[in-house]
């Protein structure tokens, strides 16, 4: 029975042979983990394969158009389905309505947040899609999320050179931390200006 991370491999392998853009079109396969590709390519640099910025430049395009392809299935299949059969699921056009708000001022903060949370950073995607957020505010953020995380799997690929395979071990302990970070500090913004505009409401 084939494991399923030597298939991802041989299926990178053969992406290979497209160079950098087999990369970046491995990377708009949502199911071809990126904690694989990127340090595998990593590991080609170090062999003189590729280039590191090149590399870099082609998995950060390539985890944009990825989860775009499920903003897409959110945006035009999420809500609809919501809005028909979210009754049974205890969804209410309100809560829906309460979400768009939200997204509408803070959707960048969680397309951008949800990339550094392992199991949440794939599906993030589909919400954001959902409450309609600004595409192009949805594909800046997510850039600006993917581009360092990008960055470092693929450096560290380089310099554990055949040993990159323990790269995706090594550096998801560390995502959950910075992501629950940055929840954390988002949501203490959210509350000292809520508390700020309290203040500076007149009593009667």
């Amino acid at each position: 029975m084939i494991n399923i991370e030597d298939f991802i491999i041989s299926l990178a392998d053969a992406f290979k042979n497209l160079s950098y853009f087999g990369i970046f079109l491995a990377l708009c396969i949502e199911f071809v983990p990126a904690e694989v590709v990127l340090p595998l390519a990593g590991y080609w640099v170090s062999k003189g394969d590729m280039a590191f910025i090149g590399v870099v430049a082609a998995g950060s395009i390539g985890g944009v158009a990825g989860p775009l392809t499920l903003y897409w299935l959110g945006r035009y299949g999420g809500r609809p389905f919501l809005n028909k059969y979210g009754k049974y699921f205890f969804v209410k056009p309100e809560s829906l309505d309460k979400s768009d708000a939200f997204f509408e001022k803070h959707g960048g903060f969680v397309a951008f947040s949800g990339r550094f949370i392992p199991g949440v950073r794939t599906l993030i995607s589909i919400p954001c899609g959902i409450a309609k957020m600004n595409v192009w505010v949805f594909c800046l953020y997510t850039f600006l999320a993917i581009t360092p995380i990008t960055f470092v799997y693929v450096y560290l690929g380089f310099v554990l050179g055949e040993n990159w395979k323990e790269v995706g071990a090594m550096l998801d302990p560390y995502l959950l931390p910075i992501g629950i970070g940055i929840v954390l500090l988002f949501a203490m913004y959210i509350w000292l200006k809520r508390r700020k505009r309290k203040a500076e409401t007149p009593t009667a």
